[in-house]
């Protein structure tokens, strides 16, 4: 009938804005910059997908209702995105094609179960085989109490995703909630993130570049490979590590592993060969992570903050045989679209080497 909708639910008078309207773009534009202002550098641009198609009526008339329900939640995190890069980070719940260009994405609500737990790696191999460069879920799940096995499965899991947060409703996710194994558990996540931002970053600007998303499925780096066309339980971090999350009571987890000689994160004298399945039991302080033939992981165990300077102990870890040269590119974490530095590796007769000054930790 005309009227502005309101609605008094989480705080009085919440609306919708419609982003169809240049002036209603402009008042929340200027509303953002402001909080921008005071230095605010994360926005999490929260629903978007609740967007009602019945009895609506828009500023530009030649939009559908029924189109809206999906085009709103482009329109939405396309104005925040553009009004804050480069200098703030957008943190979007909902997506629709065409917001590959403004990410980052979460999976939104969800169950602290395992099952959950499981849904979610799906869900988000989908969203990364439609173009989705970044993807993570609330670790702990956010509906409800997870309870201590889930969590720290979740922790295991979320810490090798692109970004990560504990997350959750009606109980804070802080680790010493649920016990001091959990505290430790988180931490050696931590330390192991952080230690690979390099190699993250790195596979973000490629991402970036190519649309090759950070977190693949196995049927994207092995195409050819009829047996992982149907594997949704585990994924590539980048193109060379391999997860396979716990994703269930018990510690035990089945995982199919590509051809070629992969080595373990954890213990570089286990190998396995590939072309095959393998079952096993861990616990929590371990996962099958593994390291893909060939591979160059550029890593620093000396950082302590994702910001740090990683040109200070970088390191390159190395999978086998080195053929000819590879360039490993350092990027600026503070301006992720620079690169710092190109660091060269290269097999020189029985040994692998790089520029001055960087590691190499050879596995033969």
């Amino acid at each position: 009938d005309g009227t502005i909708w309101q609605w008094d639910y989480w705080q009085a008078g919440m609306a919708i804005i419609d982003f169809t309207n240049p002036s209603a773009r402009a008042w929340f534009r200027t509303h953002l910059q402001r909080l921008q202002s005071l230095g605010i550098d994360s926005f999490k641009t929260d629903f978007g997908e609740r967007i009602p198609h019945k009895n609506v009526v828009y500023h530009d008339p030649t939009v559908s209702p029924q189109r809206m329900h999906n085009y709103y939640t482009l329109l939405f995190n396309q104005l925040v995105y553009t009004t804050l890069h480069p200098s703030s980070l957008l943190f979007a719940r909902s997506a629709t094609t065409g917001s590959q260009k403004y990410p980052v994405h979460w999976s939104g609500d969800c169950e602290s179960t395992f099952p959950a737990l499981a849904e979610n790696l799906r869900g988000g191999l989908s969203l990364s085989l439609c173009g989705f460069i970044f993807w993570a879920s609330d670790i702990g799940g956010f509906e409800g109490t997870p309870p201590p096995a889930v969590y720290k499965r979740w922790v295991q899991f979320g810490l090798l995703c692109t970004h990560s947060r504990l997350h959750g409703s009606g109980s804070y996710r802080v680790p010493w909630l649920y016990g001091e194994d959990c505290v430790a558990v988180l931490r050696e996540c931590v330390k192991r993130k952080i230690a690979l931002t390099p190699y993250l970053l790195a596979a973000g600007l490629e991402g970036g570049r190519t649309g090759t998303p950070v977190m693949r499925p196995l049927l994207l780096e092995f195409p050819a490979d009829e047996n992982v066309w149907g594997v949704d339980r585990e994924f590539m971090l980048g193109g060379g590590v391999l997860v396979a999350p716990v994703l269930g009571e018990g510690g035990q987890v089945r995982f199919y592993v590509p051809l070629g000689k992969w080595v373990s994160w954890f213990d570089h004298g286990k190998t396995y060969e590939g072309g095959r399945w393998y079952t096993e039991t861990h616990g929590f302080d371990t996962l099958p992570l593994l390291i893909r033939p060939g591979a160059v992981i550029p890593l620093n165990w000396k950082l302590d903050r994702p910001e740090g300077d990683p040109l200070d102990g970088l390191e390159v870890l190395v999978n086998g045989p080195v053929e000819g040269e590879v360039k490993v590119e350092v990027v600026d974490p503070e301006r992720p679209g620079e690169v710092l530095k190109v660091v060269t590796v290269r097999q020189e007769g029985g040994v692998v080497v790089a520029d001055e000054g960087v590691k190499v930790v050879w596995i033969q």
